[in-house]
């Protein structure tokens, strides 16, 4: 049970949060406008590309290639010429410039190898790198049908057939606003924790602290249940009304069993963020703290952690999103129990009480 001091000292915590507008815009934006941005933007899907075709042949086959490209993959394409070419793509006009070069329909049927040019705008990372293989598979597809006079489909005498596990729809954005919510838990508690101390600190309030009854214990903890509240009650808001409610993305597993994944989780970064606000002298100084960017990028959230490098993935072991990633995923998308996620459960557990205790030694050293 918490005490009436910690309780007194936690409400104190939530009154200087309500009154900090730049937080609780960050809290609202992180918990829903994000969450929904990464659920449809999905960047990596090609959609709406502009693409020119410089068209030197004229001919039937080059025509169709040029009305092969339309929504939702592109948009409809202009017809331009080489010198037109540059200037688009400097202005950023033109993603992709097809260039079809002259008696390309001629060489074909003759059974050389006539060659197209594909220029592609590398600046725009995410069409980029998916929208080549479009172009090529487009091309080739025409190109294949015009040659043989229809579209063969290819017998293999091994016939694949593919059934995705999970999500079905292979949908992006369900795993996107997921992650988005997992990468906002940890930030938002290790960058409130943070604050509500530095806020002590700038404010002067610091020192009425330790001339009151308190001990550093106290005034942790409160710190600790205080923005670790806030956090739990955004993230179960933003799971259940934007994910559940407004996205419609399925949760397989219990919503109890994440939550009580997240209190550990909160356990652990909130101390965390204690610590780190005893170490930086200011707000800017613990901004530009490298550990949010590792936290969020080699957690596994966005990339499998198998694909890292193995000592990459033994140090991540240390860190506590990392054991929440792999709960969180196996919860929500695979609908897992305790007697699959207890392992994570206990790391959280651990890697929380000592990040707790190395905190509570650094927050009384630094009172002094």
């Amino acid at each position: 049970m918490l005490s009436s001091t910690v309780v007194q000292l936690g409400i104190k915590e939530l009154r200087g949060l309500s009154r900090d507008v730049v937080m609780l815009f960050l809290i609202i934006f992180s918990f829903t406008f994000s969450v929904y941005s990464a659920a449809t933007s999905a960047p990596e899907t090609l959609n709406r590309a502009t693409i020119a075709i410089i068209d030197e042949d004229l001919s039937p086959l080059s025509g169709r290639i040029a009305t092969s490209f339309y929504p939702p993959y592109f948009l409809k394409p202009g017809m331009i010429t080489h010198a037109e070419m540059d200037r688009r793509m400097d202005e950023g006009l033109d993603t992709f410039a097809l260039s079809i070069p002259p008696n390309f329909q001629r060489d074909l049927l003759a059974g050389k190898s006539p060659v197209i040019q594909l220029n592609v705008d590398a600046t725009r990372m995410t069409q980029a790198f998916s929208g080549g293989g479009y172009v090529q598979s487009i091309v080739s597809g025409e190109v294949s049908e015009f040659l043989q006079r229809y579209r063969a489909s290819t017998e293999l005498p091994v016939d694949l057939t593919l059934r995705a596990r999970f999500n079905p729809e292979l949908n992006k954005g369900w795993f996107g606003a997921i992650t988005s919510i997992m990468n906002s838990i940890t930030m938002l508690a290790i960058v409130l924790a943070g604050a509500a101390l530095i806020r002590e600190r700038e404010h002067g309030t610091i020192e009425h602290l330790l001339v009151m009854p308190v001990t550093p214990m106290e005034i942790m903890v409160s710190k600790i249940w205080s923005t670790g509240l806030v956090v739990l009650v955004a993230s179960t808001f933003s799971l259940v009304v934007i994910a559940q409610g407004i996205l419609q993305i399925p949760l397989q597993g219990s919503l109890a069993l994440f939550l009580l994944g997240t209190v550990l989780l909160l356990f652990a970064t909130t101390s965390l963020g204690i610590f780190l606000a005893t170490v930086s002298g200011s707000m800017p100084q613990f901004g530009l703290m490298l550990v949010l960017l590792p936290l969020q990028v080699l957690s596994g959230a966005s990339t499998p952690r198998e694909s890292m490098p193995e000592f990459v993935q033994y140090i991540m072991l240390a860190a506590p999103n990392t054991h929440f990633v792999i709960l969180a995923q196996a919860i929500l998308f695979r609908g897992a129990g305790i007697d699959v996620v207890w392992p994570q459960l206990v790391a959280l557990l651990v890697i929380g009480a000592l990040l707790f205790s190395l905190s509570l030694r650094r927050f009384r050293a630094f009172l002094k």
